[in-house]
């Protein structure tokens, strides 16, 4: 039995070190800015080993549920440009994302959906009957705790296939806009201008993201009325 949770045990280990040494002022903007020149020349020096140690921290940030994925996007657009760093972002976040999902659907999984009530159950029903459009949706609007998005799928009995598609692609178009946003923060830094995470989302993005998910609602809403008009 203890085999099954010792995958668990490693990463609440980790994370509590994470916590233990104070290592959240490395997942900051104050940090990126101070030591903007030294990363720079590190990628310039690096081509191939850059992008990879940049991949492995944002897959080790996510499957830790460590505080500054928003921070590790911006970053990745910062150091790579807004399309290779939204890229090596979505990457990063969905590898991650899907260790952390095998990890408790293997370890509490079972165990969990066992000591069920009917709410959760309901909500099991929920995702097999679209769990592709619920997926997408919960990808695609930031509402949500991104390590609880990660998490409740895989007590939910969502298939492997369906997340890791739609993490792949429901992150993309917050990844984009945050890497996008990331890769002029150095003419911010050159302007001696205060950098913040307010206002990258911007409420017509914010718009756009809502209009997508009720696009990936669709099928679930004419299935749904399909179920009334028949019964």
């Amino acid at each position: 039995m203890m085999r099954r949770f010792w995958p668990l045990l490693l990463l609440l280990i980790a994370a509590a070190l994470f916590f233990y040494f104070d290592l959240g002022h490395l997942l900051t903007l104050e940090a990126l800015a101070a030591h903007r020149a030294w990363l720079l020349a590190q990628v310039a020096a690096h081509p191939l080993l850059a992008p990879l140690t940049y991949l492995l921290a944002y897959i080790g940030v996510v499957a830790l549920s460590l505080p500054g994925g928003m921070v590790m996007t911006l970053s990745g657009g910062f150091l790579f440009g807004a399309v290779a760093g939204g890229l090596y972002a979505v990457v990063g976040a969905t590898l991650g994302a899907t260790i952390l999902f095998l990890i408790a659907k293997t370890s509490l999984g079972d165990y969990l959906m066992a000591k069920a009530g009917s709410g959760m159950k309901k909500m099991q029903q929920g995702f097999a009957d679209g769990a592709w459009s619920y997926m997408f949706v919960l990808r695609l609007v930031p509402v949500f705790p991104f390590f609880l998005v990660n998490l409740a799928p895989a007590f939910l009995g969502v298939p492997l296939r369906i997340y890791l598609v739609a993490t792949f692609f429901g992150i993309m178009p917050a990844t984009y806009v945050y890497a996008l946003a990331g890769s002029g923060l150095g003419s911010v830094l050159d302007q001696g201008d205060a950098i913040s995470l307010t206002g990258v989302l911007t409420p017509q993005m914010l718009g756009a993201l809502f209009g997508l998910a009720l696009l990936a609602l669709l099928p679930v809403i004419f299935k749904r009325m399909k179920r009334a008009r028949e019964g």
